[in-house]
Formats: C-alpha cells, sequence, structure tokens
C-alpha cells in the first residue's frame, strides 16, 4: 500500500510549538512595549513530485525596495479585501507566482512569526493539487523554484549566520539549496516546519 507523502506534514501541523520571531537568536533585543504589528500570510506550497515532496519558493526581485533578490514563501500583508490571513496568502500566491487559489488544499498553518520590519507572519501550508505553470510577477519576483522538502526539514542542514544591522550584531538561520541562499525569517519558518516534523 502506498503511503501518503502529506502525511508527515499533518502529523506535525497536529503537534504543538511555540511562535518563532526574528528575534529568537538575538535575545538581548528589547522590544518597543504597545508595538502595533500588522498581519501577514505567507503560503507554504507542496507539490508531490515521482512520491517526494518540494516546497515553492519564489526569488523576489532585485530592484526591490524591501527585502530585494531574497528568498521568500509567496505571501504578504492583509489588505482590507483579504477575509483573513489565510486569504491574504492566496491572494498573493495567485498575483506572485501564478497559482491559482482552487488548485490548493489548505492543510493547516503554523503558528505566526513576528519579523523584525513589524509583521506578524501566518504560514499558511497548502498541496497544491495539479501542476501548474508558474508565472514570476512582473517587478515583484525574479524566478520561481522548488526546494526538497526533505532538504528544508532536515536539521543537520541549517547553520546560524550573522551580520552587523543597525549597529547590532544579529544572528539568524539559513539553509542554503545549491545557488540559493534561503535565510531570515523564511529560513526560520522551515526550521520551525522542521522541528515538528521530527516530533
Amino acid at each position: 500500500m502506498a503511503t501518503d507523502p502529506f502525511e508527515p506534514l499533518r502529523a506535525a501541523l497536529s503537534r504543538s510549538g511555540g511562535a518563532s520571531s526574528d528575534f529568537d537568536l538575538n535575545p538581548d533585543t528589547v522590544l518597543p512595549p504597545g508595538r502595533k504589528l500588522r498581519p501577514a500570510g505567507v503560503l507554504v506550497p507542496f507539490i508531490e513530485r515521482n512520491g517526494a515532496l518540494e516546497v515553492i519558493l519564489t526569488k523576489r526581485a532585485s530592484g526591490l525596495k524591501h527585502h530585494p533578490g531574497q528568498i521568500a514563501f509567496p505571501g504578504g500583508k492583509q489588505d482590507e479585501g483579504d477575509s483573513d490571513v489565510t486569504a491574504a496568502a492566496l491572494r498573493e500566491a495567485r498575483e506572485e507566482i501564478g497559482l491559482p487559489p482552487e488548485n490548493v488544499d489548505l492543510l493547516g498553518t503554523l503558528p505566526s512569526h513576528e519579523t523584525v520590519t513589524g509583521f506578524t507572519v501566518t504560514p499558511v501550508l497548502g498541496r497544491v493539487l495539479a501542476a501548474f505553470d508558474p508565472i514570476p510577477e512582473p517587478g515583484e519576483v525574479d524566478e520561481v523554484f522548488r526546494v526538497p522538502l526533505a532538504h528544508v526539514t532536515d536539521p543537520a542542514r541549517f547553520r546560524v549566520e550573522s551580520r552587523r544591522w543597525l549597529g547590532q550584531r544579529r544572528y539568524y538561520y539559513t539553509v542554503p539549496f545549491g545557488p540559493y541562499y534561503i535565510w531570515g525569517a523564511t529560513a526560520r519558518i522551515l526550521r520551525g516546519l522542521a522541528e515538528r516534523m521530527r516530533g
């Protein structure tokens, strides 16, 4: 009997786990009291190929004002027209990579992730039901690519690196894959998923 490659993901979603943030590895960071975080959603799309799962990621356009050239999940802030962060994630996935919402079976959400830029990001996990031709959004997305789920949920693939930012040394996770330098919030969210999948 064939095994369901999505079962480990469903099991991971059923486990409890704390929320993550860009400050996890920087415990000395002092956050302003009463800060207001803006809600956002990202879609973590999984697609099956030859019995194994792959995660669809984007490389942001190099000309963007915020996070140029970084690896990211399709997604963005919740707009007035969005009913919730899941709707925001699905809308952005359609805009950024041409993935129709009706081609996504929602699996669940991970705990929210607070970013250094003032967002509380909810990762929405979804199964891509049928193959589709990605269409990168002009001016927003330079590339759409896939990474094996096994690679980005293997704790041994993660490293902690650092750089100076606003006069301070900041530490963050990375999980490189080939030419793609996956780091920051994207890597931290994947690290959280990796921890849950290991039980």
